[in-house]
């Protein structure tokens, strides 16, 4: 029979091991791909996409009428998903190359950047037919919309310009030079200007929609290469991507300062933000998410993960809801409906 001091340093041992392996198991749950409980985001559905496993690229909510719509790149398609019903409702063809798209509700109208026949194509919310290619433009790309001049901003990246859409006439009004390719352009609705992200000059952008002209070139330092664009409007943060060196700017829009950088996965592409829970969705070509939350000036990490080509994101901000166009799961393309898990610790990082 073994001693009595024995059993008890058996049972402290045994207690120990417990306790740590259910902390490593813990620790794996948080940084398991896809979202397992613990983790920033955890998968609700994937939901079937219409035609071959080939590469998406932009999104854009049309949160009004619950509808998602996907450019779906290497197959010449434009998806169109309703979020309530989490269905496909319809698979539009005849987008050569689609890369941006952008919905505007206020006109009844899509605008998809058709790169492969360089020109935007305007599509009719009702009945999803085109009604206007416009054009010429190089390499139309990320597209904004100013509602005060009613204009569309388009990307033209290897034009080295954003390329100006009057949406009444449904023609090509004005190209804007910007010394460099231009990466995403969006339109902050706090100062009522277009700002771009120029790649080779590795600055931000401020266009006055209204004149067509530029305002100002603000300094992205620590910033290889900024393509894509988020922006929180209330706290007066633009968040922008640098695809040559895996690093986040954050800029103050009320001055135009950048005020830090921070890591994200190689080669970052579209970017997302919720303004209600301040999460940021950084998505790259490596497959890498990474998640933070604004925290004032500064932003906390949530987590990341790994999924295979979740490289465009895009979220809902009343459900909170994010979407992922995941090209190949299986030998199918796939939406993949994820929901954020509120994490039980929130470190600031500082890299």
């Amino acid at each position: 029979m073994r001693s009595r001091a024995y059993r008890k340093n058996y049972l402290l041992a045994s207690a120990f091991f417990i306790s740590t392996a259910s902390l490593i198991c813990a620790t794996l749950l948080r940084s398991a791909p896809g979202g397992l409980s613990g983790g920033p985001l955890q998968k609700e559905a994937d939901i079937a996409m219409p035609g071959p496993a080939v590469r998406f690229d932009y999104q854009s909510l049309d949160a009004s009428q619950g509808r998602l719509y996907l450019s779906h790149m290497n197959a010449n398609q434009l998806v169109v998903f309703d979020v309530r019903k989490r269905e496909v409702i319809a698979n539009l063809d005849g987008f050569p190359s689609v890369h941006g798209v952008w919905a505007v509700p206020e006109l009844g109208r899509i605008y998809a950047s058709a790169t492969g026949e360089h020109k935007v194509a305007v599509v009719d919310m009702k009945t999803l037919k085109t009604i206007a290619r416009v054009g010429p433009v190089k390499y139309p790309d990320g597209i904004a919309y100013a509602p005060g001049p009613k204009r569309v901003f388009v990307s033209d990246e290897h034009g080295n310009a954003d390329a100006v859409i009057d949406t009444a006439s449904n023609s090509l009004i004005a190209t804007i030079p910007l010394g460099g390719g231009a990466g995403n352009t969006v339109y902050d609705s706090g100062s009522g200007h277009i700002l771009v992200a120029v790649q080779a000059k590795n600055e931000l952008v401020a266009i006055d929609p209204e004149t067509v002209k530029i305002l100002g070139r603000y300094s992205l330092s620590g910033i290889e290469n900024p393509h894509g664009i988020a922006l929180d409007v209330a706290g007066r943060l633009a968040f922008v991507a640098g695809e040559g060196n895996a690093k986040l700017a954050v800029v103050d829009l009320a001055t135009m300062k950048l005020l830090d950088t921070y890591s994200v996965g190689d080669d970052p592409d579209v970017l997302a933000f919720d303004p209600a829970l301040k999460w940021l969705y950084v998505s790259a070509e490596s497959g890498e998410v990474t998640v933070f939350r604004a925290n004032g000036k500064s932003l906390a990490s949530v987590g990341r993960f790994s999924m295979p080509h979740a490289h465009t994101v895009s979220v809902d901000p009343e459900t909170h809801l994010v979407y992922f166009p995941l090209q190949d799961v299986d030998g199918h393309p796939v939406l993949r409906n994820m929901r954020p898990v509120e994490s039980n610790s929130l470190l600031l990082i500082t890299n």
